[in-house]
């Protein structure tokens, strides 16, 4: 999980970016059925809201460590897995209220929509000579904006749900370009696991948007 060999040459990259994007796209890919799997397990016992609440505080930290503990992979890595853990555990509940409310299908659905979507995404970046990390900056402009209107929003109910998917949707979209930008450039001094990180992020987030709009659309 090493990115940089002992006899690779100053600024230089240790691994092809091939090597690094399957590297990254294996660790995301375990992360997202870690989730689904903790998730399914979880709400099947019929587990209070509150403990899915608690498994999002716990995994912010987790999050925290994955950065702390960069210098070490093995570590790094097994704090992944516990956010993924964490993940599926807190968000498992609104899937699963959306499968009771819309039928299964909609979850099927949104995870094949953002599943498809992100290897789009990405090919868009490996395909064009477009260097998408120009746009890191609008992106993470464009990231705050949405927690701030998502904030207001949960107390005064402004803007409409759907309307919020959609943004975020958008948000997350130009994310994942920035972010495979990133790894086609060689990880910009990131490890694989942070960068697994970013997309599993984005990914999630967009499953999330996806439900909202998808099961909107069912009622």
């Amino acid at each position: 999980m090493y990115l940089q060999s002992p006899k690779a040459q100053v600024g230089a990259p240790a691994i092809s970016t091939s090597s690094l994007l399957g590297q990254v796209l294996g660790i995301t890919g375990s992360g997202f059925l870690i989730s689904a799997t903790s998730g399914y397990v979880t709400t099947s016992l019929g587990l209070p809201v509150l403990i899915a609440l608690g498994a999002l505080l716990v995994g912010f930290g987790f999050l925290i460590a994955i950065h702390a503990t960069r210098a070490n992979p093995t570590i790094s890595l097994l704090m992944f897995y516990l956010f993924a853990v964490c993940e599926g555990i807190g968000i498992g509940p609104t899937v699963m209220a959306y499968a009771r409310l819309d039928g299964p299908g909609v979850v099927i659905d949104a995870a094949a929509t953002t599943g498809m979507g992100m290897l789009t995404l990405a090919a868009i970046v490996y395909l064009t000579s477009f260097d998408y990390r120009k746009l890191s900056g609008i992106a993470f402009g464009a990231l705050i904006a949405l927690l701030v209107v998502g904030l207001i929003s949960a107390f005064t109910h402004f803007l409409q749900p759907g309307v919020y998917s959609w943004l975020t949707l958008g948000v997350f979209t130009l994310l994942v370009l920035v972010d495979f930008a990133r790894i086609r450039a060689g990880g910009d001094g990131q490890s694989a696991i942070e960068m697994a990180t970013s997309i599993y992020l984005d990914g999630i987030n967009m499953f999330l948007a996806l439900l909202q709009i998808l099961g909107g659309r069912r009622r």
